[in-house]
């Protein structure tokens, strides 16, 4: 039913911001003050990689999304999803969660970790409702070789900066390079125009109660258990 709605729904959406595709982080005044605690966030990572090989592959948490990717070259670390928290992981990423409280309407987040020569496919976002924030965490160099296309618009990460796009556009990722990149992921409600702005929050309330998000956070919260505990003092991230 949800799936019937959306396309009518979302044409509304494309005429409150001309449907673009990636947009100005000076645009959110939230955006500079998680910038400023990047570095916070990179430790809680740092120390999650010391045990990359426990963390879920991307496909792993959901059958829908098998056809993206296979094998370890993607690997999701959730915290919430649609609103859900996920209690284990973030007890263990203490700081990040308290970065996240600072971004009005947070409903998803995660650390996206992509392997060395990675490419997601095109796809699109499930509801236009929420847009996309990836803060740049480790993101190799040469400046360029890991990228995103939304839509017809190519952008690049940079550690410690922010990106806000539209994921319902088509969009792929690209890491064309010897190591990982690392993004904070976050969705987050979409600024809409009353009545349009309740309306939206009545979908995604509605997601959240869905099996496409009731799924994965049942996997989510098996992965957690089964690697709640602390990394050893001698461990080493591999991105160090």
């Amino acid at each position: 039913m949800l799936m019937i709605a959306r396309r009518p729904i979302e044409q509304l959406m494309f005429f409150a911001d001309r449907n673009k595709t990636f947009f100005d982080p000076e645009s959110f005044p939230w955006a500079a003050s998680v910038e400023a605690e990047w570095g916070a966030v990179r430790k809680e990572l740092d120390v999650l990689l010391a045990r990359r090989e426990e963390i879920p592959n991307f496909q792993d948490l959901s059958d829908a999304q098998k056809h993206l990717t296979e094998g370890d070259q993607w690997k999701t670390f959730w915290l919430y999803a649609y609103g859900k928290k996920a209690e284990e992981n973030c007890s263990r990423c203490p700081e990040t969660v308290r970065v996240l409280q600072k971004i009005p309407g947070m409903k998803s987040a995660m650390f996206s970790i992509l392997a060395p020569r990675k490419h997601i496919p095109e796809h699109r976002g499930l509801w236009k409702g929420v847009l996309r924030y990836h803060l740049g965490l480790i993101i190799p160099e040469p400046v360029g070789s890991s990228r995103i296309r939304v839509g017809k618009d190519v952008r690049f990460w940079e550690e410690g900066k922010s990106m806000i796009f539209d994921d319902s556009h088509l969009h792929e990722v690209w890491n064309d390079c010897d190591s990982q990149r690392i993004v904070l992921f976050v969705d987050v409600e979409r600024p809409l125009p009353f009545p349009l702005s309740t309306l939206n929050r009545a979908i995604i309330w509605i997601i959240a109660r869905s099996p496409s998000v009731a799924e994965p956070m049942d996997r989510i919260r098996q992965y957690a258990g089964n690697s709640s505990k602390p990394a050893e003092p001698g461990d080493k991230g591999i991105a160090a």
